[in-house]
Parts: structure tokens; sequence; C-alpha cells
């Protein structure tokens, strides 16, 4: 995003692992060393102009923040509009904004901008002039959704969103490449691909519901795995990669509408594969890539 950063760090390194399923997954962990996404979410639609000093924005600048794909999202997904006047003020969610109970907030210090979706005040992680990074609350219901983004009782155009049950993308690390760490917390790159048969930890958003499912407002600190329904899959190269390579699916600890997958790579993976996620029948976009070298 164009000089803000979606933050949401963990109060501290944590292995959220629990029960079968951890012993299952193998790890489950927030993202460690870059527990802070860096993304850009580039937005040239052109809007109505907005009325002097208030936000201003069009549902083409409503966007799922991993692919930046507009009308695609889910509850419980991470979004940003971008937009004019979204705020006089610019922030990021740290550590020192989230309660001891691990409660999050509706509201940055030093803003006085709110985004309430389906008439709940959403979580933001970053607000600027020009973009806001935020959470579609996870206790929303998939269908037509009210919008609307207030800056000091100012409010911005109501928007009809439609959500749905889900809106799976992959966060990218560099251009087409998916984001991925190994289970040593190293950075899978170009320079540095997976092989075959290693398990890799990749991260998405809008995967939907868990067992438990997330509580609104609230940090995620366990495990919470993907419900049966979501009928998850896999693709390389357009192939479904057999269920029993799938070791965890679903949230990631210590990071509100992040999910993570845990996926041992066959033994056959091709080199440098498009990987594509399919999620209660939505299918994240192509041509993004996993860096694999046999």
């Amino acid at each position: 995003m164009d000089g803000a950063r979606l933050s949401q760090i963990a109060a501290a390194k944590h292995d959220g692992a629990q029960g079968p399923v951890a012993r299952r997954a193998g790890a489950i962990r927030s993202l460690p060393t870059i527990a802070v996404l860096s993304l850009c979410v580039c937005v040239a639609a052109q809007c109505i102009p907005p009325t002097p000093g208030f936000p201003g924005y069009c549902a083409a600048t409503v966007v799922n923040t991993a692919d930046g794909i507009p009308g695609v999202l889910a509850p419980n997904t991470i979004a940003t509009v971008n937009g004019q006047n979204l705020s006089y003020t610019s922030a990021s969610l740290t550590t020192a904004d989230v309660s001891s109970g691990g409660v999050l907030p509706t509201q940055l210090p030093g803003t006085a901008t709110h985004v309430l979706v389906g008439n709940l005040e959403a979580t933001p992680f970053s607000v600027s002039p020009t973009q806001i990074s935020f959470l579609v609350p996870p206790n929303l219901l998939p269908g037509k959704t009210p919008f609307v983004v207030v800056n000091q009782g100012l409010a911005g155009p109501v928007l009809t969103l439609d959500l749905q049950a889900t809106a799976p993308a992959f966060f990218l690390s560099s251009g087409q490449d998916v984001a991925a760490l190994r289970l040593d917390d190293s950075a899978i790159t170009a320079a540095s691909p997976a092989q075959p048969g290693e398990i890799v930890m990749l991260y998405a958003t809008g995967l939907g519901a868990t067992n438990p499912p997330a509580e609104p407002g609230q940090l995620p600190t366990l495990a919470a795995s993907l419900v049966p329904e979501a009928n998850l899959q896999i693709l390389l190269n357009g192939e479904p990669v057999s269920d029993d390579y799938i070791l965890y699916a679903g949230v990631a600890p210590f990071f509100a509408g992040l999910y993570q997958i845990n996926l041992q790579l066959p033994s056959d993976a091709p080199a440098n594969p498009e990987i594509r996620l399919v999620c209660a029948g939505e299918t994240s976009p192509a041509q993004v890539y996993l860096n694999v070298q046999p």
C-alpha cells in the first residue's frame, strides 16, 4: 500500500498449535520476523468526486487486500478501501493498541476514522488520508451488506457490498510469488526455493468460517481449522494436491483475518508451479506462483 503497511504485530512470537490439529500440522504460528505484511494495493478506478471534506470512494476501490480485486470479500477477510479524505492523519495498528485481553480496537490512536461494515465497526490495520486497511467483521453473513467510512463525524457514501462465504486469495511476497515460509521461518524465494517433499507455510485471507469460529473484535491466539464445508483444495498447475498433503488450514494465531496453510509438497512437485486455492467453491486468482526447484 502506498507508503503504509498493513500492521498487526503479535505481542510475542507464539506457537499457537494446540491438541491433535497441531500434532498433525507440525507447526502453526503467526508470521514471525515478517509479522508485518507490506503491500501495495493500487487502485486506479475513478470515483465521483466527494463533497469537499467528506470521505470519497466507490465500489471499485474497496478490494481484497491480498489480490487487490474489488467486489470479492467475505467475513473475516482483510480488505482495503482507497479514496480521499478517509482520515486527516496516518496510523498503523501496533501491539500497544491491542488490550491485554486481546481486544482489537475500532479506531486507531490519533485518528477519528471509523469503518462500518454491516453496521458493525471494523478493526482498522492502517489508516491514511487515501487508504484504509481493515478486517471485515467475522460475524457477518454472506449477502448484501452496507459499507461506510466516517471521518470526524462526516460520512462517505454508503455502498452495498456483496459478501461471499469465502473470497480466497494468497498474500504475495513480491511480484507474482506467493508469500511462503519454511518450518524454520526462513523465507521461500527465487534465490532460496522450496524442494519437493518439503513442508511450506502459506498465508491467505478470505477462507471463511473456522471451528471454533473467529470471535468479533478479538485477536485469535489458538489454532482453528477451516470448517469441513470449506472443502479446501490446493491446485499446483491446475492439478489438486491430495488432502493428505494439506497438514493444516485455518487461523494464523495472533493475526486477525490471516489464514495459514501448511502444505507438504508432493515428491513430484513441478518447478515453480502456479498455485491456487479452492475454498467453498471459490478459487483464488490465477498467475500466482510458488518458488519450487526439484
